[in-house]
């Protein structure tokens, strides 16, 4: 039995071990993180990503799961009313799109493989060493195995794609977006909604799912380079959003302070990660190790999932799940470009603009789903 390390416990890599025990194949998924990351911000569902977790049988779970958010409703600078509207109405849709919270579909993947996949928490690869019997993998805890190949689904920052590819910058397409995301006090009673303010290239989220003691902030702006110093020093990212949004009124004096004093401060840019290959000898990537599209499509659990997928498919020949994906990923990633992003103008013109955008989607029919969401028909590995 063909054995396959899987670096990354969120959505690609428990999709992908689901697949892979589907194919055959002995698989260890080995998580930084001491336990699954519970919670979080929702993420969507969407186009051929649902015909996978269908044919994973967890429709029935997701829909459970399903946020519903009802409404967005945009501000002004002074925190007066610009436009309220139902999501599709952003982003398209004909009603089967799910938005389930990442930790509750991380849950629910990692529930369909927990007893047939062996799992190394608070653990991580430290090194790599590729021959012809296979991937010697030395872990931070001293473990040392061999597997006969290597999946790096560990995300934009991904360990598994630098110990193989090297530096990430080469790899980094910065949006020109950076953003914190925190939980607190839901103090405003929101329900099922999201309010979000806006000054020209800044931009404050709340965001509840549902009626609950604490909401998900987001505090977004724009800003010409990427911090990369910051990546890795969280007093750093807390001093540069304080920063940016000092003296900003609304809700956001509150949101620093909670921001400031937050145990789950998620800090990263709006970036994608584009590639020429995915795969170097046993080793492969996929999710946003591979190509994250920014979280601007929608689209990263998606294609994830559907990555996972086809992947799995192809364990005996990654060209093949390169060239299956890559016209998938690219009309996805092609959603966004550089300083584009609807919910950030950078401008107060564009902003004037955007909000009278808004205003007059109140009264029309939601825009069809976009073609891109549905571009890649599964192939069938039964």
């Amino acid at each position: 039995m063909s054995s396959v390390l899987i670096s990354g416990a969120s959505i690609a890599g428990p999709a992908l071990a689901f697949w892979l025990r589907r194919h055959g194949f002995d698989v260890t998924v080995v998580e930084k993180s001491h336990t699954l990351r519970g919670g979080g911000y929702p993420i969507d569902i969407r186009g051929t990503a649902l015909d996978v977790v269908q044919r994973m049988g967890l429709l029935p779970r997701l829909r459970e799961a399903h946020v519903d958010t009802r409404r967005i409703t945009f501000l002004d600078a002074d925190g007066s009313q610009a436009a309220s509207i139902h999501p599709e109405s952003l982003i398209g849709g004909d009603g089967t799109d799910l938005e389930v919270r990442r930790g509750d579909l991380a849950e629910i993947l990692y529930d369909t493989v927990r007893h047939d996949v062996e799992f190394l928490f608070d653990n991580t690869i430290v090194s790599l060493d590729e021959h012809d019997g296979g991937v010697d993998v030395t872990f931070r805890s001293g473990l040392q195995r061999t597997y006969d190949h290597v999946i790096g689904a560990d995300g934009l920052h991904s360990n598994v794609r630098a110990l193989t590819f090297g530096p990430e910058e080469q790899f980094h397409r910065y949006l020109g977006f950076c953003f914190a995301g925190f939980t607190l006090p839901n103090h405003l009673d929101l329900r099922q909604e999201a309010v979000m303010w806006n000054e020209p290239g800044r931009g404050a989220v709340l965001y509840a799912v549902g009626p609950a003691e604490n909401v998900h902030g987001f505090l977004s702006f724009s800003r010409d380079e990427a911090p990369f110093g910051a990546f890795r020093d969280p007093q750093a990212q807390r001093d540069l959003v304080a920063s940016v949004f000092d003296g900003d009124g609304w809700e956001v004096p509150h949101m620093v302070k909670a921001m400031q004093e937050a145990d789950d401060l998620f800090f990263d840019t709006v970036s994608q990660i584009r590639m020429p290959r995915w795969s170097s000898g046993r080793v492969a990537l996929v999710g946003d190790a591979a190509y994250a599209p920014s979280f601007l499509t929608g689209q990263g659990s998606s294609l994830a999932l559907v990555g996972a997928y086809v992947l799995a498919g192809n364990m005996a020949d990654f060209g093949a799940y390169e060239r299956t994906m890559r016209p998938f990923v690219e009309a996805n990633q092609g959603l966004v470009d550089v300083g584009d992003a609807e919910l950030l103008p950078r401008t107060a013109e564009t902003l004037a603009a955007r909000n009278a955008a808004l205003h007059s989607r109140e009264t029309l029919p939601a825009p069809a789903p976009r073609p891109e969401h549905s571009a890649l028909t599964l192939p069938d590995f039964s």
